[in-house]
C-alpha cells in the first residue's frame, strides 16, 4: 500500500507543477484533464501527509520520553499518535479503492411496470414519485423524456433524466426489480397482491465515450400521445430511434421540438449502449473477485416494499426500514448510504484478496 501511496504523492507533486505551467494552461483541454486528475488524488495525498505527520509525531515522542522533564507530555503525544495511525491507515485503504468513473455523472432512469398489470403500473408511478422527491431534496433537476401513462395514473414505462452532482453515485444501486406487496385500490376483496417494477439507472455519457455509427440508426417520427395540448398531438414531433445492430429502441416525445426529442433520444441510446458494455465489465470483475453488492442486473429482485407491515427490505444487504411513508416521500438516504458502504466494503475485500 505504501509504495502505491508514494507513487500517488509523486504524481500529485508533478501535476502541481504542470498545472502552473503557462504552456499547459494555454492548451485548455489538456489543462482541464490535468486539473481533474490533480483534484481526484488530492484527498489521498493529504491523508497520506497526515499519516506521515503522525508517524513523525510518534518517533519524536519516543525520543522525548527519555527526558524526565518531558516524559509526561511525551507519553500523551505518543498514545494519541499510536491511536490515530491505525485509523488513518484504514481511511487510506478506503481512499485507494478505485473510484467509479461514472459517479459524478447525471443519470437516465427507466422505470417499467412488471408483473401485476395495472397494479404494477401504479407501483411504477409510486417509484417515479419517490425518485422525483429524492431529487428535490438533493436540489437536482429532473426532466421526463418519455412516458406511457395508464388510465388510472400509473406508468407502463417512464424514462427521465436527473441532472445533479453525484446523481449516479447515489442512485446506481437502484437498478433491478422492485417488488411491492399491498392491497391494490382496484381490489375489492382486500387481498394482498404482489407486483413488480423494474428500474434501470444509466449514466449519461458523452459522444466521445461511446461511438455510434449514424448508418446503424433508423429514425422514425410520430405524433406524441398524452398531455401537451393541441400542438403536441397534431405534429410529428416525437422521435423513435432504432439501433439496428443491437435492436435497442428508444423514444422521446415530451418536447415540442423534433430536434430536442432526437437529442434526448440519442442521450438515451448512448447510455443504453454504454451500459451494455459496463455490465459486461462489471460481470467479469465480479466473477474474478466474487464480490458484488448487485448493481446492474434488472432480473435481480433487489427490494421489497411490504405495505401491511410498513417495511422496506433490501435483499442485497439484508436491511429493513420501517418508515414506509417517509421512504416513499424520498427519504431514502439511510438505505443509499448503507448500500454504498456495503459496496465499498466488498470492493476493499476484493482489493485485499
Amino acid at each position: 500500500m505504501f509504495d502505491k501511496l508514494e507513487a500517488v504523492e509523486a504524481r500529485y507533486e508533478e501535476l502541481t507543477k504542470l498545472i502552473s505551467d503557462p504552456q499547459i494552461i494555454a492548451n485548455q483541454s489538456e489543462w482541464q484533464k490535468l486539473i481533474k486528475e490533480h483534484s481526484s488524488i488530492e484527498e489521498v495525498v493529504l491523508k497520506y501527509k497526515e499519516y506521515k505527520k503522525e508517524q513523525q509525531r510518534l518517533e519524536d515522542a519516543k525520543e522525548m520520553m527519555e527526558d524526565k522533564e518531558l516524559k509526561e507530555l511525551a507519553e500523551i503525544d505518543y498514545e494519541e499518535a499510536k491511536e490515530r495511525i491505525p485509523q488513518i491507515e484504514d481511511e487510506l485503504k478506503t481512499l485507494l479503492i478505485p473510484k467509479d468513473p461514472n459517479d459524478d455523472k447525471n443519470i437516465i432512469c427507466e422505470i417499467r411496470g412488471g408483473a401485476g398489470g395495472e397494479e404494477a403500473a401504479l407501483f411504477a408511478g409510486t417509484l417515479f414519485r419517490m425518485y422525483s422527491m429524492y431529487a428535490e431534496r438533493k436540489h437536482w433537476k429532473i426532466e421526463v423524456l418519455n412516458e406511457n401513462e395508464t388510465e388510472l395514473g400509473g406508468y407502463k414505462e417512464i424514462s427521465f433524466m436527473i441532472t445533479g452532482k453525484g446523481a449516479y453515485s447515489r442512485l446506481k444501486f437502484e437498478s433491478g426489480v422492485h417488488r411491492v406487496q399491498r392491497v391494490p385500490d382496484t381490489e375489492s376483496s382486500g387481498r394482498i397482491h404482489t407486483s413488480t417494477a423494474t428500474v434501470a439507472v444509466l449514466p449519461v455519457v458523452e459522444d466521445v465515450e461511446i461511438e455510434i455509427n449514424p448508418a446503424d440508426i433508423k429514425m422514425e417520427v410520430f405524433r406524441a400521445s398524452g398531455a401537451g395540448g393541441q400542438h403536441i398531438n397534431k405534429t410529428s414531433s416525437a422521435v423513435r430511434l432504432i439501433h439496428e445492430p443491437t435492436g435497442i429502441v428508444v423514444e422521446c416525445q415530451t418536447e415540442r421540438s423534433q430536434l430536442q426529442n432526437r437529442e434526448y433520444a440519442m442521450k438515451m441510446l448512448r447510455s443504453r449502449l454504454y451500459n451494455i458494455e459496463k455490465e459486461k465489465q462489471d460481470s467479469e470483475i465480479a466473477n474474478a473477485r466474487k464480490t458484488q453488492v448487485g448493481s446492474g442486473d434488472r432480473s435481480e429482485k433487489i427490494r421489497t416494499y411490504n405495505y401491511p407491515q410498513g417495511r422496506i427490505t433490501d435483499h442485497r444487504i439484508g436491511m429493513s426500514i420501517f418508515q414506509m411513508e417517509n421512504f416513499l416521500n424520498g427519504d431514502i438516504d439511510e438505505m443509499v448510504d448503507n448500500l454504498i458502504a456495503a459496496d465499498r466494503a466488498e470492493r476493499l475485500k476484493g482489493e485485499e484478496e
